[in-house]
This record gives structure tokens, C-alpha cells and sequence, in this order.
């Protein structure tokens, strides 16, 4: 909504020297977001007057159309004498009165107006157009035009009100009253303490029965309709220039008298209306629920299949007017520039259900003013002042003569009453403001406040937000302004921190973010494709997705069963922005439908749920197992003074998945495995021991390349994933700190040689089992295979530290733990000991 300050000092006396900087200060201290403040002819000073056209030659031999002028301005010019200028404009005509800049003016974007020679000719000054004077769209887009009755001479820069602030202000569904001068006008009067001017306070004649006949079928869906009727306007009548400037400020096109009528009485009082051209309507006017099928024709010239939901207004012939959202064509309102203006005006003025209002715009994709306006609740006692100041205006600006018939129908409806107690506020805010602050700040909102200790409120018709006792404390709090709150931190209850699944899933992402990835926060939400590109068979659990009912991008429908693709188009967006080396974790949520959940309870919302029913609730939800994930590509290691660099390989994306294990303590089982995404010749299987049985964790290596290709992304990138849920049942459940010996280290070396079938974890877990107590750490240092070797042997070398708690370990005692070691390779794995 745009608010111009000149328009909001007519209904609240504010202090003469307040910017439009300063009313917004107000306004923001009170809740509203005024986004900016325009100040519309900052950059324009005169001379700018109103001039007559006195001579127009026309100019030949260029290519396009030019014109020599003299103008009569008076005495601005300091002679008396026609001002001459050169002028290419075409719409305008000898007699007619205009708006001249004259030398020394300056024009908005600092377009100074000087005497100079053009097209052969002095041009002393300027004739404008609205563009040109920074006035916004008068439907025109040409020279200015004014009415014969304004005097040569007169400053055209008041005339025109060039000079004004305008607040933007971005109103918040609940603050539906703001969309109008005179809720704005309300916030201001409450926020400088002022006494406030309604405009909606207007003599109003009583219902009659002589009125245009009208006829609610639907009473719910329309609640109150005033019709009222003008007759014997001035089909050439035009909008007065204040009128115009005041709609073009606030964001409207002028159109034609009438319409420019219900436009400003819509941002004056927050009432939209519609009028009718009489000549057109065929009967009474009624309002019903459409039927399916029907069809309207709409102001936009759109043709329109009606829904058996949609709210119309209609006549003998059937709809003509989707009601609050859009007219229809057939009973359109015609101007002075459609050849014949209308003479006789029907207004409609009515309050509508703003559910029906909002569904039918979404279903048209048909946003109005009315609608917005309707959608986020009108003041339904406004609309009989709405249509008597629409019909006061057209009376005064087009000749009309009001007819004393006065159509009103309104279902019956008692005001809404909210208890309060007097300090529940306080309770809120922790403040004390005490009774008479809460009842003259809700005074002040308009309501209507009785009761001692407990307050009856009677809310005001324009308020529909306001619902319970939170409501009206919350407007207590504004209106006391939030920056007088104290700042206090909550008191959280003793005994209580985080919990272990919470500090494993804090403790992974630091340790992922220190061995050098960086962390990728990616929506939970995929499609089908994703995992079609994947490569999932059609009975992989990953493909039992929950899918959205209103999912924000209907390619990606469903909550997500993996991190990975989220990960992916991360890892090609940033590689394709140029970053080629890339390390991208993320750690969250995963979503798994089993099947066997029951079909979701809806919730009462008159009172709180029951605990069965929100654990019925509960047991409806899909698994929600954490997992963690990382993808790799480019190099791991970059090259430099110290070195060569080396590629990201599966190995990374294996060690990635030690990392995460050792945060919970838990030492990984790999294995060679075969696992969509994944190469089946470079993919590890990460298992852990739960309850003494080895479970799968997650899967590490190269991803394939009909994955990488399908996604996008660099060749053999890499990436793991692993369920972190999972690796919290198999760990410790206190992390020990490392047990340091005093006594030194003995270190042994062996090169065993296997089959190449054999896996290196098998080979590792003998020689751990072998060696005993005294192992300290094992480390597989080299793999080598060759012709000397023979066919189908690779030879696998180890460094075995030994150490004892109590002791410094003698050759022997190490030599021989190494041999035990050995043995219990030998005979589990049937290797040899190379160069035995």
C-alpha cells in the first residue's frame, strides 16, 4: 500500500515540520513494515507553470514530426511576451492549457531546461508529459492536458502536487485494514497520540424500499450488499487533476471519472466497490453460488469457465462479475473515450466471505485490489459509508443526482466479544504495564473495553485478526513498542543439554569440516529422475518415498531418501562455476516409508489433541534415520613446492566414512561390495558391530559412470554415505580418552602374500586376532603385485606396533607376538610370509 503524505495529513493533524522519514519511524515502532520512503519531486525545482498554447507551425523536412510553439505563461517569464518552444509532441492543439518548464528549470534525472537552438529554431523552455515530470502512468504516456479553468501563470508544481513523500508499506495478512488511508491513518493518530479524522464517519440515509433490487442467495457467502444509484452524469466528465494525482501516487492508473471514483473510495476506506452501467444491467441484481460449467467474460476481456464454488454476481442474463475479485464485461462502465460515457452509475458496495474471495482468485490466477483487499477481511460496517462517499463524489465531480432508493441487506451478526484478563499481558511480556495501560491501548485499537479484574472486549468490525486474548495483548505490546521489553534469557530447567544422538551429529560435522570438506545445506526434496539416475533396481528402499501433497517444485516432489543427489547438484553447480576441486558434506535427515504406517489422524483444533491422538499421529510419520554424506572430486592433495598432488579416489570416500565412525567410537569393517550409485568394482561396503553382528552402515567409492554422466558431473567423483543412527547403536556409550604407556614402542614389519580374492580386512582381522594383547596399532603401508609373485597374488605389507603397559617389550617378546600373528594369517587366509 502506498501512502502519501499529503493524503494521510488530511485525516490526522501530524506536527508541520514530520518527513515522510519520520512517520515511518512511527509506523515501523508500531508494527508496520514500511519498506521505503519515495520523495517524489526531490529533484525538481522551477520555474514550471501553467501556459497556453497560442500558435502551432509545423516544421518540415525531418524525420519526425516537429513543432514551433508559442506560449502564453503569464507574467512567469519576466516579459509578459509568448514563450517560444520547439516541441515534438502531437496531442494537444492550439487553445489548450499545458504544463511549461522554462529556463533555469531542472526535471527529474537532472535535466536541466535551458534556451538553446534546435531544428532551426529557439527553443526557450519546455512543454511536458506526466513521464517527464516523474508523475507515473496517467494512461497517456503524452503532453499534459489541464482543464481550461486553471489561470496562465499559476505555479504548476503545487498544482500538479509534485512535491510529496510516499510510504510503501508492505501489509501483513493479519493487518488487512492497513490496505486503506484510513488504517494507515489509524496507526499514525495511535502512534503520535493524535485524535484521528474517520472518514468513514458519514452522514448515511437509511434503507429504503425504493432502492435497485437485489437478491443474496447466498447469505454466507456474501453477509451485507448496498446498492445505491446515481443518475444524469456527465458522460465527459473527467477526474479532477487532486483526484488523479492521489491514485497515481498510491500506484492506480486513472481510467475514467467513475472508476477513478470507487478506485479512491477503495483506498481511502479499505472498501472495495463496483459500478454498473444501469443502461446495461437486465433485472435485479443477485448473488449466488456459480454453477459448474457456467461462463464469464471478465473486465481483462479473459473468458472464464465458472467453478460451482465460485462466489458471482449476477442478473436476469446470468453472471456478469466474479464477486470481489474481477466485473464482467457486459456491465462495464463506459468513459468519455469510448465514444458514449455512462449516465446512470449503480454502485455495488458488499462484504464477502474471504475464504471464497481467496480460493477463487488462486483458482482464476485472477489478483485484483478487491480481492487482495476482501481476502484479508474488509470492515463490513464500512460499505454503506463506502457507496454514500462514492456517491457524494460523483454528484460532485460529474453533475449526478443521487436517488433517494437505498438498497441494503445484511445477514444477521452480533459484534465479537473476547475475554482478557487485565494482566494477561504482563504474563506475556513479562512486563507490568498495569489495567488502565491495557484498556487504553486497546481503547486506542478501536475496541470497546469493560470489566474490572476480568475485561469483556468488544472487538471493531475493521479488525477480523483479532481472535483471542494473544491478540489483544499482542497489540497491547506494539502499541507499548517492542523496544521497551526488557532483553532476558530464558531459564532453561537444570539437568537438561543436548543428547547423545545431537552430539554425535555435532561432533561428525566438525570432524568432517576439519579433514577439509565443506559443508552443503541442500532442500530435502526430490523427484523420481533422481532416482531413476541413480541407478536404484525397483525394489531398493530408497525408492519408498513420502511424497508432498503442495511440494514448492512439482519436479521434486517427494522428501528425499538419500543426501547424495542433493550433493550432486551442489558439487556441479560449484564445479561449474570453475571450482574443479571440490570435498562437499552434509549431515540431516533422510525420510524411509515402510508400508506399514497407519493412515494419519486429523487433529481437533478446539482443544488439545489427546495423548493417544498425538501418538497415533506419530506412529503415522515415515522413518527419519540421520545420515551423513560427502562427495569428492578434482584433487585431494594440491600440487606445489612440497610436491605432487593426487586425485580424490574411493579411498578418500572410505577414510571419509572412518572419520565419521571414530566420532562414535566405532571402528568400520570395509568390504568389497556391490551398491547403486557406486562403480561394482570400486565400491566398499562400511559395517559395524551391533550386538555382535556385523550390520551395514553406509557404502564408500567411485560412483559410476553412467551417474556421473547422468548428473553432471566431473569424471570418477566420489562419495559416501552412512547412517549415523546406526553408528550410535554401535558405539561406546561414553567416549574413553586414549590410554597413554610410558614404556617405548616395537616395531614390526611383515609382507604376506594372498590371493588377490582375499580381502585386506580379513588378512588385517587374523593378524589383530594373532598378535594379542600387546598390538597397539596395525597399518597397512603398501600393496604390490607382479609376475614374480605368480598369477593371481598380491602381497600385502603391514607395520604391527607392539607395547606393553607394565614394561619395555625384549626383542623376543615382540618377534614372537609378530609370529603369532602370522600364523593365525597363515592358517585363516593361507598366506605365505613373502621371502620365507
Amino acid at each position: 500500500m502506498r501512502a502519501p503524505l499529503s493524503w494521510l495529513r488530511e485525516y490526522v493533524d501530524l506536527p508541520a515540520g514530520e518527513t515522510g522519514r519520520d512517520v515511518q519511524a512511527k509506523l515501523v515502532a508500531a508494527g508496520l513494515e514500511v519498506e521505503r520512503v519515495e520523495r517524489l519531486g526531490s529533484d525538481l525545482t522551477g520555474p514550471l507553470v501553467v501556459g497556453k498554447v497560442l500558435t502551432i507551425e509545423e516544421l518540415e523536412g525531418f524525420r519526425k514530426p516537429i513543432r514551433f510553439c508559442t506560449v502564453d505563461v503569464g507574467q512567469a517569464n519576466g516579459t509578459g511576451e509568448p514563450q517560444e518552444i520547439v516541441c515534438g509532441a502531437r496531442n494537444f492543439v492550439v487553445g489548450d492549457k499545458v504544463v511549461v518548464a522554462l529556463p533555469g528549470a531542472v526535471l527529474p534525472g537532472d535535466f536541466a531546461i535551458a534556451e538553446r537552438k534546435t531544428y532551426g529554431r529557439m527553443s526557450r523552455g519546455m512543454i511536458c508529459s506526466g513521464d517527464e515530470l516523474g508523475m507515473g502512468d496517467d494512461g497517456t504516456h503524452g503532453i499534459i492536458v489541464l482543464p481550461p479553468e486553471h489561470e496562465v501563470g499559476t505555479d504548476a508544481v503545487a498544482l500538479l502536487e509534485l512535491v510529496d513523500d510516499v510510504l510503501d508499506i508492505a501489509v501483513t495478512p493479519d493487518r488487512g485494514y492497513c490496505l486503506s488511508m484510513r488504517g494507515i491513518a489509524r496507526e499514525a493518530a495511535t502512534a503520535y497520540g493524535l485524535p484521528l479524522r474517520d472518514p468513514a464517519l458519514l452522514d448515511v440515509p437509511a434503507p429504503n424500499g425504493y432502492g435497485y433490487p437485489v437478491q443474496v442467495a447466498d447469505p454466507t457467502g456474501c453477509d451485507r450488499f448496498t446498492a445505491r444509484t446515481v443518475t444524469g452524469l456527465d458522460p465527459e466528465a473527467r477526474s479532477p487533476i487532486w483526484l488523479q494525482r492521489r491514485l497515481q501516487k498510491a500506484g492506480m492508473r486513472p481510467v475514467s471519472l467513475t472508476v477513478d471514483v470507487t478506485n479512491y473510495v477503495m483506498l481511502e476506506l479499505g472498501q472495495p466497490l463496483h459500478a454498473y452501467d444501469r443502461a446495461r444491467l437486465d433485472g435485479a441484481i443477485g448473488v449466488r453460488r456459480a454453477r459448474a460449467g457456467e461462463k464469464l467474460t471478465t473486465l481483462d476481456g479473459t473468458k472464464r469457465v465458472l467453478d460451482a464454488e465460485d462466489l458471482v454476481i449476477t442478473d436476469e442474463r446470468g453472471p456478469i462479475g466474479l464477486a470481489g475479485v474481477m466485473g464482467g464485461a457486459e456491465t462495464e462502465i463506459a468513459g468519455p473515450a469510448d465514444g458514449q460515457g455512462s449516465t446512470e452509475v449503480v454502485i455495488e458496495a458488499a462484504h464477502f466471505d474471504p475464504v471464497a474471495i481467496a480460493r477463487a482468485a488462486r483458482r482464476h490466477k485472477l489478483s485484483s485490489e478487491a480481492s487482495k483487499r476482501f481476502e484479508r477481511g474488509v470492515d463490513p460496517q464500512a460499505a454503506s459509508a463506502a457507496a454514500q462517499r462514492t456517491v457524494d463524489l460523483l454528484v460532485l465531480l460529474a453533475g449526478g443526482t443521487a436517488e433517494a432508493g437505498v438498497t441494503e441487506i445484511v445477514a444477521p451478526s452480533g459484534p465479537r466479544t473476547i475475554s482478557l484478563h487485565a494482566n494477561h499481558p504482563d504474563r506475556v511480556a513479562g512486563v507490568e504495564y498495569g489495567r488502565e495501560t491495557v484498556v487504553r491501548r486497546l481503547q486506542e485499537v478501536g475496541c470497546d473495553v469493560y470489566g474490572q479484574d476480568e475485561l469483556i472486549v468488544t472487538v471493531p468490525s475493521w479488525r477480523p485478526d483479532l481472535t483471542d486474548p494473544n491478540d489483544l495483548a499482542e497489540e497491547v505490546i506494539r502499541l507499548e513498542g517492542y523496544e521497551n521489553l526488557p532483553s532476558t534469557l530464558p531459564q532453561p530447567p537444570a539437568g537438561r543439554g543436548l543428547t547423545r544422538r545431537q552430539r554425535l551429529h555435532r561432533r561428525v560435522g566438525r570432524a568432517l569440516a576439519g579433514s577439509g570438506y565443506v559443508e552443503a545445506l541442500n532442500y530435502p526434496f526430490l523427484g523420481d529422475w533422481a532416482l531413476d539416475h541413480l541407478g536404484l533396481e525397483a525394489d531398493d528402499p530408497r525408492r519408498a518415498t513420502v511424497t508432498l501433497v503442495n511440494p514448492l517444485s512439482d519436479a521434486e516432489p517427494a522428501l528425499r531418501t538419500t543426501l547424495l543427489p542433493g550433493l550432486f547438484a551442489a558439487l556441479r553447480r560449484n564445479d561449474g562455476r570453475g571450482e574443479h576441486d571440490l570435498a562437499l558434506f552434509e549431515t540431516g535427515l533422510v525420510f524411509r516409508r515402510s508400508g506399514d504406517e497407519p493412515t494419519p489422524v486429523r487433529l481437533p483444533v478446539d482443544r488439545r489433541p489427546t495423548d493417544e491422538e498425538i501418538a497415533a499421529l506419530d506412529a503415522a510419520l515415515p522413518q527419519q534415520p540421520r545420515h551423513a554424506a560427502v562427495v569428492l572430486a578434482g584433487a585431494r592433495e594440491q600440487a606445489g613446492w612440497w610436491g605432487k598432488g593426487r586425485p580424490s579416489t574411493w579411498a578418500d570416500a572410505v577414510e571419509a566414512g572412518r572419520v565419521v565412525a571414530r566420532e562414535a567410537g566405532v571402528e568400520l569393517i570395509v568390504r568389497q561390495d556391490q551398491q547403486a550409485p557406486f562403480h561394482p568394482g570400486r565400491c566398499a561396503a562400511l559395517l559395524a558391530v551391533v550386538d555382535g553382528e556385523e550390520v551395514l552402515v553406509g557404502n564408500a567409492g567411485e560412483l559410476h559412470p553412467r551417474v556421473t554422466k547422468a548428473f553432471g558431473l566431473p569424471e570418477r567423483t566420489c562419495a559416501m554415505e552412512i547412517i549415523l543412527d546406526r553408528l550410535e547403536r554401535a558405539g561406546t556409550p561414553v567416549v574413553e580418552a586414549p590410554h597413554v604407556s610410558a614404556f617405548p614402542v616395537a616395531t614390526q614389519d611383515v609382507a604376506l602374500v594372498v590371493d588377490a580374492s582375499v580381502a585386506a580386512v580379513d588378512v588385517e582381522a587374523a593378524l589383530r586376532d594373532g598378535a594379542g594383547e600387546l598390538l597397539e596399532s596395525l597399518r597397512l603401508f603398501d600393496v604390490f603385485t607382479g609376475t614374480q609373485l605368480g598369477e593371481g597374488k598380491k602381497s600385502l605389507a603391514y607395520a604391527l606396533r607392539f607395547r606393553a603397559d607394565d614394561r619395555t617389550l625384549t626383542a623376543e617378546e615382540a618377534s614372537a607376538a609378530r609370529d603369532a600373528a602370522v600364523a593365525k594369517a597363515v592358517e585363516r587366509t593361507g598366506a605365505v610370509l613373502r621371502g620365507a
